[in-house]
């Protein structure tokens, strides 16, 4: 007993054991707040963004005003302070174009056949002067500059001077001297010189129609020739080197090299060049459409730019199967 008490005083006087110290616990991270968004997801979204403005700007200054004048071209339109009076006439607008109005249909024809000869002596010297400007020779840059200017100097005004036409500026005096240099028919003098001018009525309506307006022709060439160039350019260095070894002269290189590789860039042209022919705003049906707006006849206007509308898709529809079999696409 005594000495099982001795035991318990001297584990009581005994200096406790210190406690093992406590091991801090690393601090747990805190999460991110929000959504966690894949990096492409995220993309994606920036992407929405940015065309979001212009999907609604297209809905809003396009395919509202489109509906619109759809909706007019349907109705007999009347002008009231502060709205649009419509009543509804089903195709009647359409009809009355196509049957009343002797104007619109002489120039729907007109710009018909305006197109038809024009198209494709745009799309042969565009890639005639694509030929030369993608030679190298000195000066070749200010050549293509030459060519590319009436694309960023072709506004309404200029246009407007060029050919004389000075009514709206308040000032004619110097539009008809500045005009003639445009006007002059140095072509018919050239070919009534070599004795090929005058030999049928056919021949010389044919030469006249193509010659009498060739500045604006070569004025209407200038984004067609850039679109080339992107496409000769574009022309593999090895098939180039493959003719010269097989021997191919240039004029066998043109149509057995180049034309089959440029030939996407002409159905590209192509239906720009026509287009660009049927919208332009100084041709005869644009004309009379404008015409009609200004007049405040708004339905039957609507009604002429829909049917003008339907044949130019029309026109695309026909040409462009055509053309498109004899494309050479690469694979």
């Amino acid at each position: 007993m005594a000495e099982t008490a001795v035991k318990t005083a001297e584990e009581v006087k005994a200096p406790k054991a210190p406690k093992a110290a406590k091991v801090e616990k690393a601090p747990k991270e805190k999460k991110a707040k929000g959504l966690r968004i894949p990096y492409e997801r995220r993309k994606a979204l920036y992407g929405y963004g940015f065309l979001s403005i212009w999907i609604l700007g297209t809905i809003y200054f396009f395919l509202r005003p489109l509906l619109v004048s759809l909706w007019y071209s349907l109705n007999v339109t009347e002008v009231t302070l502060g709205e649009m009076k419509t009543q509804f006439a089903g195709i009647q607008n359409y009809i009355d174009a196509f049957r009343k109005d002797t104007d619109y249909t002489e120039a729907l024809l007109a710009v018909l056949k305006d197109t038809l000869w024009r198209t494709p002596l745009i799309i042969i010297f565009a890639i005639f002067i694509a030929v030369i400007l993608n030679q190298k020779f000195k000066g070749r840059t200010f050549a293509r500059a030459v060519f590319f200017l009436p694309v960023i100097i072709a506004t309404g005004p200029v246009i407007t001077i060029i050919n004389g036409d000075m009514d709206t500026s308040g000032y004619s005096g110097g539009a008809d001297q500045f005009s003639t240099m445009f006007e002059t028919d140095m072509a018919g003098a050239l070919l009534n010189f070599l004795g090929v001018y005058n030999i049928s009525d056919q021949v010389t309506e044919i030469i006249s129609l193509m010659t009498s307006d060739i500045f604006n022709l070569v004025w209407s060439t200038g984004i067609q020739i850039i679109i080339f160039l992107a496409a000769l350019q574009g022309i593999p260095v090895s098939a180039k080197e493959a003719a010269s070894i097989e021997g191919a002269t240039a004029w066998e290189f043109f149509w057995k090299i180049t034309l089959p590789y440029i030939s996407p860039m002409i159905v590209v042209n192509l239906v720009y060049t026509i287009v660009d022919s049927f919208v332009a705003p100084n041709n005869a049906v644009m004309t009379l459409v404008l015409q009609e707006a200004s007049a405040w006849n708004h339905g039957y206007s609507a009604a002429m730019a829909w049917a003008y509308f339907l044949i130019v898709i029309l026109a695309l529809c026909i040409v462009f199967p055509i053309v498109n079999k004899f494309v050479y696409y690469e694979v």
